[in-house]
């Protein structure tokens, strides 16, 4: 018998050794996700990444990262492995050669669809702005570091380059350059959060370069890039990826009302070979 009880507590062990080593289905550690955390009225990503990972089936919790963090330096800490989990950004070369890219475009294709803020004295200008060479004799405000100041300047506009984003507000009020390129997602709450500043969103025109806006994740976090990729086609399957999109951005895109502005194609140099241009369904069309 007490061979047997040893017998029995050595079976015991062994399969709790087992069980550390495996796991077990429904006890496997939930995805930990650390994200940046966004500013009132940027939360889209957010509740898209949150969509996704739900929909992926895995067990996972979501925390926002409150340390100040702009982009450039999100992206480096994600390349990194430090402090975040997840970032989202405009695509280019340089970026998916540091960090693993989900090649879903969480914006349809809108970041690449962009109107300007300008100062209230310049509508009259702005309005003979007829053709890319009008537009380049003009200078435009933009982040230093952001990918859209590289495509500007590849396609003969004038760029400023700041590295504070409030401060391009200020300048524009200030007269420093001629307008401030955002895309349709972000111009009208922008303009919104800065009142009294003097500046409108121009009516008449509108630049348009391919683009794609992803999630990104660190090169060795291939669990986390499979399953939002994986909860991002079954949302899209499903019909909740569009949804959210239009729940968030139906209004501004009728707002901004494309079809009645002046369209100035730009080429995107930045754009990697494997943006998924041909995949209809990803992009929003007008």
């Amino acid at each position: 018998m007490l061979a047997g009880m040893r017998l029995q507590t050595l079976l015991s062990c062994l399969l709790f050794a087992l069980v550390l080593c495996t796991g077990v289905p429904g006890l496997a550690t939930p995805l930990a996700v650390r994200y940046p955390a966004q500013s009132t009225g940027y939360e889209y990503p957010v509740h898209l990444l949150d969509l996704a990972l739900r929909k992926s089936g895995n067990d996972y919790t979501l925390q926002a990262v409150n340390t100040a963090m702009l982009q450039g330096r999100a992206l480096k800490q994600l390349a990194a492995g430090a402090d975040i989990d997840v970032a989202w950004s405009m695509t280019s070369n340089a970026r998916e050669a540091e960090l693993t890219p989900i090649r879903i475009p969480i914006d349809k294709g809108l970041l690449g669809w962009r109107i300007f803020l300008i100062n209230n004295k310049d509508t009259a200008r702005f309005a003979q702005v007829k053709t890319l060479a009008d537009l380049q004799r003009l200078e435009a405000g933009q982040g230093h570091d952001w990918p859209d100041t590289e495509i500007l300047r590849a396609n003969g506009l004038k760029v400023q380059g700041y590295p504070v984003f409030d401060s391009l507000f200020t300048m524009l009020q200030h007269g420093r350059f001629d307008y401030f390129p955002r895309s349709i997602m972000e111009i009208w709450g922008e303009h919104k959060s800065h009142p009294g500043m003097n500046l409108v969103v121009e009516q008449t025109v509108i630049l348009h370069y391919p683009t794609a806006y992803y999630f990104f994740v660190n090169k060795n976090n291939a669990p986390l890039a499979a399953a939002i990729k994986k909860g991002l086609l079954r949302a899209i399957k499903d019909g909740s990826f569009d949804t959210l999109f239009n729940q968030t951005y139906g209004d501004v895109v009728e707002r901004t009302r494309l079809q009645s502005r002046k369209r100035l194609q730009l080429t995107n140099p930045l754009l990697p070979a494997k943006t998924p241009l041909n995949q209809k369904e990803l992009w929003l069309t007008f």
